[in-house]
């Protein structure tokens, strides 16, 4: 068995084995402790880690374990993803996404309101023909917004844990672009024809993507798709007897209230997205219709449902 180490996290101190510490060997702890990564130390010769200390307590129980033990009334989420963000501990990451699910499905109603806007507007932008010589071009560019307000706020924080802005290279979370817990402005262009790499940084154009699919979001009826995967698999459900399932994807306001219903049996799965349906045993996949009937009122369970309601076709 190795001797103990002692790490100083942020100035708090945890001794654990180098076996812990590298269980995980594609992280940044195992890099670290595999001789892949310099290490700093401290006065007392202890491995130092300028992070918090407070919530590195669940980080190593994890290392230990492999499971996420948190108290029910921990309050500090958003640190601990960003800590397991920086530790690049995977298998944590997934697990705190998980559970972020589980909390959201414990609320008992919440009220999603997304509001869409789109423009074309032309972007102005220098090409380099030659050393020394550049010409002046132009495209047309579509311009993306969406606000998006939430009584759930891990709703928001789940949404941000799915889609990232893309810019200069590198992803980054939406979340950072909250203008408060509970409502979310989003701002992208879609991919512009002939317009050079370096023009999308310097001119603040931001893409959007989604993960881990890794795919970009190039128009409405993608984000549309991809925000009702995310909030029907956190609880939420459609009833589009108001509008048509076929005009789902053209309206400009999309609302999804949740709730808890007593219903004689849960919703079926169809290797997709639940759609609540009036009828004992049925459902539908989201890829063959986003459509269902109003749910009925029975026995004794409890189901999570939900309203849609929509306005101003585009």
């Amino acid at each position: 068995m190795s001797d103990p180490i002692t790490l100083n996290v942020g100035g708090k101190l945890y001794t654990t084995s180098l076996a812990t510490l590298t269980s995980f060997p594609d992280s940044m702890l195992g890099a670290m402790f595999s001789g892949k990564m310099p290490t700093k130390r401290d006065s007392q010769g202890n491995c130092f880690i300028d992070r918090d200390g407070k919530v590195f307590r669940y980080i190593l129980n994890f290392l230990r374990t492999s499971h996420l033990d948190l108290p029910e009334d921990f309050k500090e989420m958003g640190l601990l993803r960003r800590e397991a963000d920086f530790y690049q501990v995977q298998p944590l990451i997934e697990a705190l996404q998980e559970k972020e699910v589980e909390l959201s499905k414990a609320e008992k109603n919440a009220m999603l309101n997304i509001t869409l806007n789109q423009r074309v507007q032309t972007v102005h932008f220098t090409v380099r023909e030659a050393p020394q010589i550049y010409s002046l071009s132009s495209s047309s560019m579509e311009v993306f917004n969406a606000n998006i307000f939430s009584t759930s706020c891990l709703f928001l924080k789940l949404l941000g844990s799915k889609l990232f802005y893309c810019s200069n290279g590198n992803l980054s979370s939406i979340t950072s672009h909250l203008q408060d817990p509970n409502h979310l402005t989003l701002d992208w262009v879609a991919n512009v024809e002939g317009l050079p790499e370096e023009e999308y940084t310097k001119q603040n154009l931001k893409r959007l993507w989604v993960v881990p699919a890794n795919k970009q979001i190039n128009s409405f009826q993608v984000f549309v798709e991809e925000v009702l995967k995310i909030a029907l698999s956190d609880g939420f459900c459609i009833d589009s007897s108001h509008p048509h399932a076929v005009d789902f994807m053209n309206n400009k306001i999309i609302r999804l209230i949740r709730y808890r219903l007593k219903i004689a049996a849960p919703a079926e799965e169809d290797q997709g997205l639940v759609v609540c349906s009036g009828e004992s045993g049925s459902g539908l996949n989201h890829n063959a219709a986003l459509g269902a009937t109003n749910p009925v009122v029975l026995g004794e369970a409890t189901q999570e449902n939900s309203v849609y309601t929509s306005q101003q076709k585009l």
